[in-house]
């Protein structure tokens, strides 16, 4: 089985997350594929950052949506980085990509990128929200697509299947044998996250999940060996 390993914001754990910096880091430590959060700024553009708001990862204060993409460009997004867009990473490393987004409207900004730049090999596009996966898969079909969650019963199995999703990523915390026999049932991947010490590597392993989120790169190295 091919375990994949899927850097979180990049290397969150050791770089400002959701950074160049990070992602380079992620992609030259070996991850497998490299997880980034996407909104949109005031002016439209696909800016990389987890929260809706700049607040706790930058040096300023308020939502994005309220900002342009020069405001947000002046902002410190830790060590000196800038606030990236989404095009600027894809030209920065070489690994493939998992795009987070937020709502409907970002997922049709993402395709239109996916589109011209031909990446439908390259991104897989998840979310928590289904009707922005559905959406993804409406505008872009054959693109990968997977449903997150945090909080869930089987029944997230079956909204992955309503939402055209052929990937679940899950909340280690809250995984059940009974989960993963439903998702393997209905033939989806299982990602399991966030994944950081060895108790939880095993615990994945040990269930047969397809791959982990980490925000350390070493769990490359150590999940080759664990079972």
């Amino acid at each position: 089985m091919n375990f994949l390993t899927i850097g979180h914001r990049g290397v969150m754990g050791v770089e400002p997350e959701n950074t160049l910096r990070s992602f380079v880091a992620a992609e030259q430590a070996g991850l497998d594929v490299i997880e980034l959060d996407l909104h949109l700024s005031k002016d439209g553009a696909l800016v990389v950052m987890h929260d809706a708001e700049v607040d706790r990862t930058t040096d300023g204060s308020g939502p994005i949506a309220e900002k342009t993409l020069a405001e947000l460009r002046a902002l410190d997004a830790g060590d000196g980085e800038r606030v990236p867009v989404f095009e600027e990473v894809l030209d920065a490393v070489s690994t493939p990509l998992q795009a987070e987004i937020k709502d409907v409207a970002a997922a049709r900004a993402l395709a239109e990128v996916i589109r011209r730049r031909e990446l439908t090999g390259r991104i897989e596009v998840s979310s928590f929200h289904d009707e922005a996966i559905a959406e993804t898969a409406r505008l872009l079909p054959g693109v990968r697509t997977a449903l997150i969650a945090s909080r869930y019963g089987t029944d997230i199995v079956e909204r992955a299947v309503r939402a055209g999703a052929a990937t679940v990523c899950l909340n280690i915390r809250r995984l059940t044998l009974e989960v993963v026999e439903h998702a393997r049932a209905a033939d989806l991947r299982i990602i399991g996250w966030v994944v950081n010490s060895q108790k939880h590597l095993r615990l994945v392993r040990a269930l047969e999940l397809d791959g982990a989120t980490t925000d350390f790169p070493d769990i490359k190295r150590t999940g080759r060996f664990t079972a």
